[in-house]
């Protein structure tokens, strides 16, 4: 009888194991070693800038690496303090940067090209365009420094979904647009800095 009992109590234990990894699975982690290699020197560069300049945040910096698909989180909001990732969305890239290879864009700084700019940009001032509240972006690269006179700015779009999903999401015409959704977080971290928040966007 105790040997019944016991197996009984092993079943229920086990069985209520799994239900709780069913419930609640590891979230898996975004990068790859030789991603996560390339996000800390981008941290490490951005830490170096925030340093030398005391116009731009020590305290919050965003990240987007266009290497991930556009269908999933990409956009990264750091806490350089804490060196964390404290939030993070989708976020789509321009269509002058698709090429003919799934998976692989192109970058351009050039006007008209509709193309996403690699680099570092610092958020500018906010304003009211066709995608309502924006912020615009000043390009601190050779590869983006053109950004200003592109009208390259960080925007919100109702057609980036929220989720992650399996399958590209639409393009822009050059600028980081992400969801309403996350838009409204980071709009806050913004509006709520008294330094120039770093945006930098890399391959």
């Amino acid at each position: 009888m105790r040997k019944i009992i016991l197996s009984l109590l092993i079943l229920i234990i086990v069985l209520f194991g799994i239900i709780l990894f069913v419930k609640n699975p590891k979230e898996e982690t975004v990068f790859d070693k030789k991603a996560d290699d390339k996000f800390t020197k981008r941290v490490s560069a951005v830490k170096k800038l925030v340093a030398s300049d005391s116009k731009y945040s020590n305290k919050t910096a965003f990240f987007i690496d266009m290497k991930i698909s556009s269908g999933k989180n990409r956009f990264f909001v750091y806490d350089l303090q804490n060196n964390k990732v404290i939030d993070k969305g989708l976020v789509a890239h321009g269509s002058g940067s698709e090429t003919k290879v799934e998976g692989e864009l192109k970058f351009s700084n050039v006007n008209n090209s509709l193309s996403t700019s690699l680099g570092k940009y610092y958020i500018g001032y906010s304003y009211n365009g066709d995608f309502g509240k924006a912020y615009k972006l000043h390009g601190l690269d050779k590869t983006n420094d053109n950004a200003f006179l592109r009208n390259i700015v960080l925007h919100k779009y109702s057609k980036v979904p929220y989720e992650e999903q399996d399958t590209p999401i639409c393009n822009s015409y050059g600028c980081p647009m992400v969801n309403e959704r996350f838009y409204k977080r980071i709009e806050k971290l913004i509006d709520a800095s008294d330094k120039k928040i770093i945006l930098d966007i890399y391959y």
